[in-house]
């Protein structure tokens, strides 16, 4: 497991960005325990709003943990969460969405300044909660994907389901390097025949555009093209075309310097209006299928060495540009458009299109 100091992307242990950490329809008003980027938090949905709340574990006043109990009775008497606010379990103690402490309900002398805890900016979107992460404590500097697809289902767009895959022992760069590594589809994917394949760095954001043959997804004559790009370190979206649009989605969250937690999810068109059974049945199905081609590169990612730096040939992609490019999310934001700078525009590392157009007339 290598740490960010050892690839020596910045002095930011973690990256800045928009991170997803939940499926939206497990987050209820029980809160619950989870770890990123190296810290306990607490993650629960308030009774009186609905709204997702997300807060350091640790109460400032004897540090237990505001999650991990089912014996106290403020957990056995439902006072938990009241009414969207948190209570310790051990002292009652409790904390609003902001983290300020609002009641210490046996004591009449005052409430004291230190008495809150860190509170993160959620967001509940497209079936997921997405964090705001920044080492700074800086507001969002871009925004979210629309994921318009989400709310396409009238126009026969089914929702994704979130695949929870687990933990990689691995830092995020060796997933980001996906990007631009063209030598890798051929042999992993089963692509033939690459026809174009470029990358695009659009501050922060990176895209990758590729169209070549496949052993099984196309016929001879046709082309298999994506469009993927991720938004910020952490949301990658990918566009396929042909006889059933769909839309995939790969997220990537810190839990440890070095180690990542991944959802894969897939949504796809499968009619001009609401889908029926059969529709519901042909995107599981799709879902399924696409699963599978990831778990071609989880495989990789799951029993790799780091790989600090690459020996690279002049073949494999522009891994050098991608590598400046994460870099942003590692440093103070101030120096962001230094590493845009070295890197917005597009890299060709394959353009055959002429060719194969005259082929095909």
């Amino acid at each position: 497991m290598a740490t960010t100091a050892e690839y020596g992307l910045g002095p930011l242990a973690f990256p800045r960005g928009w991170f997803m950490i939940a499926k939206a329809e497990d987050v209820t008003s029980t809160p619950q325990p989870v770890r990123f980027f190296g810290k306990d938090m607490v993650l629960y949905r308030g009774k009186a709003t609905g709204k997702i709340v997300l807060l350091n574990a640790y109460c400032p006043h004897m540090r237990v943990h505001l999650a991990r109990n089912t014996t106290s009775y403020i957990v056995k008497d439902g006072t938990h969460v009241d009414p969207d606010s948190i209570r310790c379990p051990a002292h009652g103690w409790r904390y609003n969405a902001q983290g300020q402490c609002d009641d210490i309900p046996y004591s009449n002398h005052g409430i004291p300044k230190a008495a809150c805890v860190k509170s993160y900016r959620v967001v509940e979107k497209a079936g997921c909660i997405w964090m705001w992460h920044d080492m700074e404590n800086g507001e969002p500097d871009y925004d979210l994907p629309v994921f318009a697809e989400w709310d396409g289902e009238e126009q026969g767009w089914v929702r994704w389901r979130l695949d929870h895959l687990g933990t990689l022992p691995i830092h995020p760069q060796e997933i980001l390097d996906n990007m631009t590594d063209l030598a890798h589809f051929n042999p992993v994917h089963g692509s033939t025949d690459i026809v174009y394949f470029e990358n695009e760095f659009r501050d922060h954001v990176i895209m990758q555009r590729l169209g070549s043959g496949h052993r099984t997804l196309v016929d001879s004559t046709h082309l298999l093209e994506n469009d993927t790009w991720y938004t910020g370190p952490g949301i990658l979206l990918s566009k396929m075309d042909g006889q059933h649009p769909s839309v995939i989605m790969i997220c990537n969250t810190p839990v440890e310097d070095g180690e990542v937690r991944v959802w894969f999810a897939l949504a796809v068109k499968v009619a001009d209006l609401r889908a029926d059974k059969s529709g519901l049945a042909i995107a599981r199905g799709y879902q399924d299928t696409a699963l599978d081609a990831f778990a071609q590169d989880f495989e990789l990612w799951k029993y790799k060495e780091a790989a600090i730096s690459i020996l690279q040939v002049p073949d494999d992609g522009p891994f050098h540009k991608e590598r400046i490019w994460y870099k942003q999310f590692y440093n103070p934001r101030a120096k962001a458009g230094e590493f845009h700078s070295r890197v917005n525009g597009v890299h060709v590392s394959v353009d055959r299109r002429t060719a194969a157009r005259g082929r095909a007339a």
